[in-house]
């Protein structure tokens, strides 16, 4: 079981609506990564984040989103603080951000990804808005604002699951704005 949570600290931030779905238990994709990057930190870790939300990227005309160590500490700190409960609760912080949790052990930053992506089919452009579903974490990927990017997994304590946050600076998500 899976499930994910998208928010941005702002002036105007999506629509309460898709909190209440989250809420409600409609389908709903979170993902954590962890603080001490014990599966496959460094280079190879990033990548694993990066990769695919740069191809999603890509596809839309928009600039790489680049590896930030300054976001990827907030991160972390956030991810850590959420061991414990591993609760689908956004940061306070300054970031746009982008939460996974799953069940059990054993999953990895692109399932994470994947699933934030896998909202594509439910953001229409034209109307700019969700039909059938959330697509707030991936209007948030493909923010055209967003250039840096920083992520953490960590395990949840009591094998509650895994935890994977993704934080964007700037964030995107902006009420009435359309993602590029």
């Amino acid at each position: 079981m899976a499930s994910s949570s998208s928010s941005t600290c702002g002036r105007a931030q999506l629509a309460i609506g898709l909190l209440l779905a989250v809420a409600l238990g409609n389908a709903a994709l979170v993902a954590v990564v962890d603080a001490g990057y014990p599966r496959g930190g460094g280079g190879d870790y990033r990548a694993q984040f990066l990769f695919q939300q740069n191809a999603a990227r890509a596809a839309m005309g928009l600039p790489a989103l680049r590896w930030d160590e300054r976001v990827a500490a907030y991160a972390r700190s956030y991810a850590e603080s959420r061991r414990g409960d591993c609760a689908l609760v956004h940061s306070p912080g300054p970031y746009g951000e982008n939460l996974f949790w799953g069940s059990g052990t054993g999953w990895a930053p692109a399932q994470a990804v994947g699933a934030w992506l896998a909202e594509r089919p439910r953001y229409d452009y034209w109307s700019n808005r969700c039909t059938g579903g959330m697509c707030g974490h991936y209007t948030q990927i493909v923010w055209r604002g967003t250039a840096r990017v920083g992520c953490a997994m960590v395990d949840c304590y009591n094998g509650r699951g895994t935890f994977i946050t993704c934080n964007y600076d700037p964030p995107g998500n902006y009420v009435g704005m359309r993602p590029y």
